[in-house]
């Protein structure tokens, strides 16, 4: 089954869930069965996938955040040098 995005037209929340073909779901945060399926592109395009990672990176560096990093790379990050 795939993955897809929601959005429920009640409440407004966004949600995803696995469903089959032509099966709708129903909001998990009030129960609606008013829900419209969201087209979202989690797919880099193509030659750019090494860019958007760096770019990524960079984004979670600025905000402090190092997880997306191997150990060697934050400690290197930690002493304020680049990867």
């Amino acid at each position: 089954m795939p993955l897809f995005d929601f959005r429920c037209e009640a409440c407004q929340a966004e949600f995803e869930r696995l469903v089959r073909q032509g099966d709708t779901p129903t909001c998990p945060n009030c129960g609606s069965a008013m829900v419209t399926k969201l087209l979202v592109s989690r797919l880099a395009p193509a030659g750019r996938i090494e860019a958007v990672r760096l770019s990524n990176r960079r984004a979670a560096h600025a905000q402090g955040l190092f997880n997306n990093y191997s150990p060697s790379e934050q400690a290197r990050l930690l002493k304020g040098k680049t990867v």
